[in-house]
């Protein structure tokens, strides 16, 4: 007699509720078999800092240091663009460029990952490599590599609730030909600027803000350095 198992069918969020699960518990045991090689990361895996604010006054050049101390979100900005005609394909995480060698054409996929805690750290990475997954893991790796510290504050002229949910002043970021101007906004106003821009303010912990872009804007590697630019300059005053 043949046995026939009906299983349920699971929907696609179930599906992608086990899976952040299942990725979770393998984050959990990758950083309790961590074997620290800094010594910064032997005085956090010992316990002796327990501050990201004290990690930062080093460099870090593990992972992990970051993963232990603080607990942060992940968002892959979409710097690449599908074929389409006449240029109209959609935008994608993947960014595919090609090397003309002697044996044929060689393939490289970039990626860009910013990382943050929702609540003035973020860290933006860049990634590239021959296959697609490979090259997320390295743009995740070098974003949390590059966490930094930004400073909020509620400097809008009409808004006087006190709440750190904007940039403190108005903060210019450039990298190559884009330009990024960020300016308080009142509470409840949101985020208005550019998609890819709004995935790294969410993530730094910034609700309300006006933006002026200047350049050409469709390079979103740029566009994203100069964001983070703008935003690294709230600490200067």
């Amino acid at each position: 007699m043949e046995r026939r198992f009906n299983r349920p069918k699971r929907s696609k969020e179930e599906i992608a509720k086990i899976r952040e699960e299942r990725i979770k518990q393998e984050h959990e045991k990758h950083l309790e078999s961590w074997i620290p090689k800094t010594k910064l990361g032997k005085l956090v895996k010992a316990g002796k800092i327990k501050n990201i604010d004290e990690a930062l006054k080093h460099k870090i050049l593990e992972p992990e240091i970051v993963d232990i101390l603080l607990k942060l979100n992940s968002e892959i900005l979409n710097i690449g663009q599908a074929k389409g005609k006449f240029g109209g394909g959609k935008r994608r995480a993947w960014r595919q460029t090609q090397k003309k060698t002697a044996e044929g054409n060689v393939p490289t996929f970039s990626c860009m990952c910013v990382v943050g805690n929702q609540d003035g750290y973020v860290g933006l990475g860049y990634g590239r490599a021959k296959e697609t997954l490979p090259a997320r893991a390295k743009a995740l790796r070098k974003a949390k590599l590059n966490i930094m510290k930004i400073k909020r504050g509620c400097a809008s002229f009409d808004c006087v609730c006190e709440e750190a949910h904007t940039v403190p002043f108005i903060v210019k970021g450039k990298m190559g030909s884009c330009k990024v101007k960020l300016i308080p906004a009142a509470q409840g106003t949101g985020l208005v600027i550019g998609d890819e821009c709004k995935k790294i303010l969410k993530l730094a912990g910034i609700k309300d803000v006006y933006s002026v872009t200047n350049g050409k804007i469709r390079t979103t590697i740029n566009l994203a350095k100069a964001c983070i630019d703008a935003l690294k300059k709230t600490m200067e005053m």
